[in-house]
């Protein structure tokens, strides 16, 4: 499905701004119900907090981040021209808690410094991302205690082994949870179903 050439941040500090989405084959910007959906869950961990955005893409989860007051997003992407795209962003909204770098997002977990508070994964679908990522932050103890992982999935995915949702939405094609180590007392369980549009 085509996706527009830009998207807009919804709320904060750069609420109305809007991002470019450079062509890019597989990009697959989280839309804009989702992302509102997303950060209404986030409304009380976002303030301060250190986040990661592990596919990075377009930014437009990470800089929807920093826009609502995060204290610092690390911005992960192995494209070259779209890390060339997420740092004149960066420039252009005058950005000052943004870290942008170019890896393989496993490659990047592997010797990644954490821990984070949130971390968002949007990986390509169908290739068994989320369950390696998820695997990878446990070892490298990569989430802060109490801290919440956004997965962005093909529906019906469950989350992985250890793993357990705390929130749930869907999104035209795509599925959008919030999950955390299971066993992690102090938050309820919820589903919210949206549907696709920017």
């Amino acid at each position: 499905m085509p996706y527009p050439g830009k998207l807009r941040i919804i709320a904060g500090r750069w609420r109305g701004r809007t991002l470019p989405v450079p062509a890019a084959p597989g990009l697959r910007p989280t839309p804009a119900r989702a992302r509102e959906t997303l950060f209404n869950w986030l409304q009380n961990d976002i303030a301060g907090a250190r986040c990661l955005d592990l596919f990075a893409g377009s930014g437009a989860l990470g800089f929807e981040a920093l826009s609502r007051g995060a204290a610092a997003v690390v911005m992960v992407e192995a494209d070259a021209g779209l890390v060339r795209a997420l740092w004149a962003e960066a420039q252009r909204l005058d950005s000052r808690g943004h870290r942008i770098e170019r890896a393989e997002a496993l490659d990047w977990l592997r010797r990644g410094a954490g821990p984070f508070d949130i971390i968002l994964l949007d990986p390509p679908f169908k290739r068994g991302l989320i369950a390696r990522c998820c695997a990878l932050i446990k070892a490298g103890a990569l989430l802060h205690e109490n801290g919440l992982v956004y997965i962005e999935t093909e529906p019906g995915l469950a989350p992985p082994p250890g793993w357990e949702t705390i929130k749930q939405g869907r999104a035209a094609q795509a599925q959008f949870s919030l999950i955390r180590p299971a066993g992690e007392p102090g938050r309820t369980k919820e589903s919210i179903t949206t549907n696709q549009g920017d």
